[in-house]
C-alpha cells in the first residue's frame, strides 16, 4: 500500500503540481450549511485533465439546500477535491475528517474506494485542507462516519459512473456491456482499461450523473468495506516520520512555552522578567493579558527562545507574583459533600416523570432499592500534549495581518473564529494545516493553546511553536466532570423492575452545564418502565470541564448498569435474564431511528457478549464475571468481564469480551481497535484516575500522581461485530461505557462488596 503522509495545504500540494504540469487553476466556494443530504446535480465535478492527473471535485453543502452553482468550465479545478487520478495509476482520496487515531483517514477513503471499484492498492490519502467546501471538518461524538457516509458513496459512485461511460466511449462499446473492477473496466470479451488510461479528453466530456440515478453496490458484493485494512498512516508513524502538531517544523520557527497561574483566574502582578530574558537561548519573555475565559486565553507568561530546552530550562527560573483574589476556591472535599446533600433534595431541573413513582415504590408487594454513586474530574492525558505552531505576519504597506496555523485539533476551522474575536484578522487571511492528533478524546475541540501561540508569533515577530509540558497538559485541561447520582428503583414481588428514579447532580461552568454532566429522559432504562421519575441539579465551579471520551455516556453507563446489577441480585435472578426482561419485545424507545434505543440490537448484542464470554459457565475460584450493557452514539455495546480479585483488593482484569453493532463495519481492523482502545482507556479511568484540587488548585502534576493501565495489567480483549443492515454509526466512545460496571459487577461476584465510587481505588481497589 501507498500512503502519504497529510498534505499541509492542498493549495500548496495539489495546486502546485498541477500548476507545474501547466493546467491553470481557479477556485470557487460553495454556501450554505451542512447537509447529509449531498446536491442533486454537479455534486461530482469533471475540472480539468492534463500533464498526467485527471481532478474531480466534490461539492459537500454546509446547508439543506439542494442545489449548487452550475459545473465550472472544464479548464478550472475546484480546490474542494476529494479525488485525484493520476496517469501512474496513482488515486489519491481527500480525508474530511480530522485523524486522532480513530483512522478516518483510512475509513472515508475506503468508501469511496468501494463504490467506485478501485483498487486500495493504488489509493493513497491525505487530510482536506481546512476549507469550508469540505463540508463540516470535525471529530468527536463519533460522528464522522454516519456525518459522512452517504457523500463518499456518492463521490465513489459518481466516479465509477463517469469511468465507465468514458471507457465505453474509448472502447467503443455500450456503456451497459462494461463493469468496474479493482481499478479496471471490463468487458466479457476479455478487453479492459485501467482508470489512469481514461484521464484524458474522453473522461473529460462525460456529463455528471444525477445522484438520484445513481446504483450504488449492494452491501453483499463489497470487497473492501467490511475487511480489515492497515491504517495508511501505519507506516509513517512506526518510522517516526513527521505527522502530529508536535512535529511540526518551520523556517525561523522559535519555540514557546506559557506559564499560567496554578490557580484557575489568576493574574500576573509582576514577574523577573529581565533574568529569564538573559537565559541562553530566550529570545523575549512577556506577559499575555488573558480575556477572563479560560477556554480562549488566559493571563500568563510567554517565553520564548531557540529550543524547547532553552525554554524549559529558562521557564525553572521564572519567578511570578500571581494576584488570586478573584481565582478558583474549588474543594473536591467541599464538592463531594455538597454533592451528597444536594441529592437528598428534589432536583432544580425536572428530567422525566412517567407514571406513578410514589404509588409503585408505596406498594406492600414492592421491595425499594436505594443507592448512591459519585465519580470524579478526570483528565484527558493524551499522550501528545496541547501544542500548536503559529506565524503571525504583520501587514506590511497597507496590507492585512496574516495568520498560518499548524494545529492538531478536533475542529480545525474553528480557530478562525478566535483569530478573528481575539486578535483581529480577516477569516479569509488565516490558513489553518490540520495536522494528525496524538489524542483527541475532547480535549482537542478547545483552543487556549493555540491562541497562545498566536499571541506568541504576534509579539516576536516569528513562527512560534507552543508545546505544553505535561504538568501544564493534566492542570490546565478541561477535565471529565464529576459528580453523583442518587437511585431509587422499586421491585415487584416476581422480582421485575417497575419503577426508577435518579437525582443526577452535574456541574456547570460560568453558569452552563457543562458538556457530558447532563442525564437526558431518554436514559435507559426510563423508557422501558411505566414509572419514571429523573432530575438534575448543576453544582457550580470554577474548574473547566468539557467533553470527555463518551459525554454523559462515560458516567451514567457506570451507575444505571451497576445499579441494575444491584436489583438482579436484591430479586435473586441471574443478571442476563434480568436485563433482558428489562428490554422485552423488539421495538425503538422514541422516534424510529437510528438515535433510538431498539430493543431487540440491544438484546442480540447482550446475548452475544454472554455467549461468547461464557456467562453461566465455571470460574476458578477468587474469579467472576460481570455483565453490563449500554446504548451511546446510535451504537450498542454489551460487554463481560473476566476478572479475579485477591484478598487484598487486587484486582486483575483477565479478559473483557465485547458485543458491538454499529451497523455496517467500515474498517474491521480499525473497529476492533477502537473497541480495544476504549476499554484501556475505561479501565484506566476507573482503575485509579482522579483529578483533586484545594483552594483551586490542581493536586496532580504527572503521571506518577495519576496512573494510566500498564501492559502487564492489560487485558485480553475480544470483540464481536453483529453487522446489521442499518445506517453504520460510529465506534470512537460507545465501547468505553460498558467497561467499568462490567468490571465492578464482576468485584461485587468475587468479593460480595459493591462499587459505587470511581475510581475504584477509592473503595479500596487496586491493580494486581
Amino acid at each position: 500500500m501507498t500512503t502519504r503522509k497529510p498534505s499541509s495545504r492542498l493549495t500548496d500540494t495539489l495546486k502546485g503540481r498541477l500548476q507545474a504540469r501547466g493546467i491553470d487553476l481557479t477556485t470557487s466556494t460553495a454556501a450554505g450549511e451542512e447537509s447529509l443530504v449531498v446536491s442533486r446535480r454537479g455534486f461530482l465535478r469533471l475540472s480539468g485533465y492534463g500533464g498526467g492527473s485527471l481532478v474531480l471535485g466534490c461539492y459537500l453543502p454546509l446547508s439543506g439546500t439542494p442545489e449548487v452553482n452550475a459545473a465550472p468550465a472544464v479548464d478550472a479545478v475546484e480546490l474542494n477535491t476529494f479525488i485525484s487520478l493520476a496517469k501512474d495509476g496513482t488515486i489519491t482520496i481527500y480525508s474530511p475528517g480530522p485523524e486522532m487515531g480513530q483512522g478516518v483517514k483510512t475509513s472515508l477513503p475506503m468508501i469511496v474506494a468501494e463504490e467506485m471499484c478501485a483498487d486500495w492498492s493504488s489509493v493513497r490519502t491525505e487530510a482536506a485542507p481546512v476549507e469550508e467546501r469540505f463540508g463540516r471538518q470535525s471529530s468527536g461524538g463519533s460522528t464522522n462516519i454516519w456525518r459522512h457516509f452517504q457523500a463518499m458513496r456518492i463521490v465513489g459512485a459518481t466516479t465509477r459512473e463517469m469511468l465507465l461511460a468514458a471507457a465505453a466511449e474509448r472502447m467503443k462499446l455500450p456503456r451497459t456491456e462494461l463493469r468496474a473492477e479493482q481499478g479496471r473496466i471490463l468487458h466479457s470479451s476479455g478487453r479492459s482499461i485501467a482508470f489512469a488510461e481514461l484521464v484524458g479528453p474522453e473522461l473529460e466530456r462525460q456529463p455528471v450523473p444525477s445522484p438520484e440515478t445513481l446504483t450504488f453496490k449492494d452491501p453483499s458484493t463489497y470487497t473492501l468495506l467490511g475487511t480489515r485494512v492497515g491504517q495508511t498512516d501505519n507506516a509513517d508513524i512506526v518510522q517516526g516520520r513527521p505527522l502530529f502538531g508536535i512535529d511540526q517544523q518551520v523556517p525561523g520557527m522559535l519555540y514557546g512555552t506559557f506559564v499560567k497561574c496554578a490557580v484557575l483566574g489568576g493574574k500576573v502582578v509582576s514577574a523577573n522578567l529581565e533574568e529569564v530574558r538573559r537565559a541562553p537561548g530566550v529570545k523575549d519573555a512577556f506577559v499575555v493579558r488573558g480575556t477572563g475565559n479560560p477556554s480562549e486565553l488566559s493571563d500568563g507568561i510567554a517565553i520564548v527562545g531557540s529550543s524547547t530546552w532553552a525554554v524549559l530550562e529558562a521557564r525553572k527560573k521564572l519567578q511570578v507574583q500571581w494576584d488570586e483574589s478573584e481565582a478558583s476556591r474549588d474543594s473536591w472535599q467541599a464538592f463531594q459533600e455538597q454533592a451528597d446533600r444536594v441529592s437528598r433534595e428534589t432536583g432544580e431541573t425536572p428530567v422525566a416523570d412517567s407514571g406513578d413513582v410514589e404509588g409503585a415504590f408505596a406498594h406492600p408487594d414492592h421491595r425499594v432499592a436505594d443507592a448512591f454513586y459519585q465519580y470524579g474530574f478526570v483528565s484527558h492525558l493524551c499522550l501528545e500534549p496541547q501544542n500548536c505552531t503559529a506565524d503571525y505576519r504583520h501587514g506590511t504597506g497597507g496590507q492585512a495581518d496574516s495568520l498560518e496555523l499548524w494545529i492538531p485539533s478536533q475542529i480545525p476551522g474553528r480557530a478562525r473564529q478566535y483569530a478573528q474575536s481575539l486578535f483581529g484578522l480577516n477569516p479569509e487571511d488565516v490558513t489553518i494545516h490540520q495536522l494528525r492528533m496524538g489524542g483527541g478524546f475532547g480535549r482537542r475541540t478547545s483552543y487556549e493553546y493555540a491562541n497562545e501561540a498566536i499571541a506568541m508569533s504576534r509579539q516576536v515577530g516569528a513562527p512560534v511553536k507552543n508545546l505544553w509540558t505535561r504538568t501544564d497538559d493534566i492542570q490546565h485541561d478541561y477535565f471529565r466532570a464529576a459528580g453523583a447520582q442518587r437511585l431509587r428503583a422499586a421491585l415487584d414481588a416476581e422480582g421485575r423492575l417497575v419503577a426508577w428514579q435518579n437525582h443526577f447532580v452535574g456541574v456547570s461552568n460560568r453558569g452552563k452545564v457543562v458538556p457530558g454532566s447532563v442525564l437526558q429522559p431518554s436514559e435507559f432504562p426510563m423508557l422501558n418502565l411505566n414509572h419514571a421519575r429523573a432530575s438534575q441539579t448543576a453544582l457550580e465551579i470554577a474548574t473547566p470541564c468539557s467533553y470527555w471520551r463518551a459525554p454523559g455516556a462515560n458516567v451514567n453507563g457506570f451507575v444505571v448498569q451497576s445499579f441494575l446489577h444491584e436489583l438482579s441480585v436484591l430479586a435473586g435472578r441471574d443478571h442476563l435474564e434480568f436485563l433482558l426482561e428489562i428490554m422485552g419485545e423488539p421495538r425503538y424507545l422514541g422516534a424510529p431511528n437510528q438515535w433510538s434505543l431498539h430493543t431487540g440490537r440491544a438484546s442480540a448484542v447482550i446475548r452475544l457478549a454472554a455467549e461468547r464470554g461464557g456467562w453461566g459457565g465455571t470460574v476458578p475460584d477468587g474469579e467472576g464475571l460481570g455483565l453490563a450493557f449500554h446504548f451511546s452514539h446510535a451504537a450498542y455495546v454489551a460487554e463481560l468481564a473476566h476478572v479475579g480479585v485477591d484478598e487484598a483488593g487486587k484486582v486483575k482484569v483477565h479478559k473483557v469480551t465485547a458485543a458491538v453493532d454499529v451497523g455496517p463495519v467500515i474498517n474491521l481492523s480499525g473497529a476492533e481497535g477502537q473497541v480495544e482502545g476504549a476499554i484501556i482507556d475505561g479501565i484506566s479511568a476507573m482503575m485509579g484516575q482522579k483529578i483533586t484540587m484545594e483552594g483551586g488548585r490542581i493536586a496532580q502534576t504527572n503521571l506518577h500522581e495519576y496512573p494510566v493501565l500498564r501492559m502487564p495489567h492489560a487485558p485480553v480483549v475480544e470483540a464481536h461485530f453483529i453487522q446489521s443492515d442499518t445506517a453504520p454509526s460510529g465506534l470512537g466512545e460507545p465501547a468505553l461505557p460498558p467497561v467499568a460496571p462490567a468490571i465492578c459487577n464482576a468485584i461485587f461476584t468475587v468479593t460480595g462488596k459493591r462499587v459505587r465510587t470511581l475510581p475504584i481505588a477509592d473503595a479500596g481497589f487496586a491493580f494486581a
